[in-house]
């Protein structure tokens, strides 16, 4: 076969042969291969350019300049909101020593530099709002809060008032919610939260009567102030105690009812009449 033959059936293989990007080498002189290779390139199958985007979904690395494809982490919490989840989040800080009052339930100045501390320790990003990095973060350092750890200070609402309350003039205290309700005539006129005695120096429980009220009473057992205190069991009252408004619930009485906000106890010794009725129940 002549020098032309040859070259024609090299040309027909390339077409025929259906590999992209394949060569074939003309024959040099003799039938030898020689020359530089020819690329034959066929139409409609040339390779699609690898893609750039990582699996699962996830963005694959940006261009050298580009802005970063990765979403902040979600924010949970921040200054002003209020709520049970932020009484969670001050009892936790609470438990790794980064706030040392009791949950207000409210997300304020103290709260935010609480997690600006722990963010900083952690080696997050210090914002002082409490994504979900910073919430799982804290998580693993802590346990579940118990409720006398979220209501600390008080707060937690009242449970519903005892039959025994709902008519006449009465002191409705409840040992399960730790609130006393002043009730007149079935209708609630005030709540205040309120702690009880110790195992050892337990509250009774039962129907008693305000004997007797003393504005500026200090107690002869104990030699310790129970102003406003109103008797109603032997040397058991209802009364403000400066230990229960710092200390909250991590503190107990010798027996009597303590309250621990001094306007609100003050306004009830006004209305309290000796007489009415005190109920203490569970």
């Amino acid at each position: 076969m002549g020098r032309k033959g040859v070259a024609a059936l090299a040309a027909l293989a390339a077409l025929t042969g259906g590999a992209a990007g394949c060569t074939v080498q003309p024959a040099g002189p003799g039938g030898s291969g020689g020359g530089p290779p020819v690329r034959v390139e066929v139409p409609g199958r040339s390779p699609s350019p690898p893609s750039s985007r990582a699996p699962d979904g996830d963005e694959g690395p940006s261009a050298p300049g580009a802005p970063s494809t990765r979403r902040p982490p979600r924010v949970l919490w921040s200054p002003g909101a209020s709520g049970r989840a932020v009484r969670e989040l001050q009892a936790r800080l609470r438990q790794v020593a980064w706030i040392f009052h009791g949950p207000t339930g409210t997300y304020d100045e103290p709260t935010a530099k609480a997690v600006r501390g722990f963010q900083g320790r952690r080696g997050l990003p210090v914002t002082g709002v409490t994504d979900t990095v910073t919430w799982q973060r804290l998580l693993a350092m802590t346990r579940e809060p118990g409720r006398w750890e979220l209501y600390l200070m008080g707060g937690q609402p009242a449970d519903a008032p005892d039959a025994r309350c709902r008519t006449g003039r009465v002191l409705c205290i409840s040992k399960s919610s730790r609130t006393l309700r002043w009730m007149i005539d079935g209708r609630t006129v005030s709540t205040m939260p309120v702690r009880f005695g110790s195992e050892y120096t337990p509250t009774r429980e039962g129907v008693f009567h305000v004997y007797w009220k003393s504005r500026h009473h200090v107690s002869t057992l104990y030699d310790s102030p129970m102003p406003y205190a109103m008797f109603f069991s032997g040397g058991q009252a209802v009364h403000f105690s400066a230990d229960f408004a710092a200390r909250g619930y991590a503190g107990s009485s010798h027996g009597c009812v303590n309250v621990g906000d001094e306007g609100a106890v003050a306004r009830l010794y006004g209305q309290v009449r000796d007489g009415d009725k005190v109920v203490v129940h569970w």
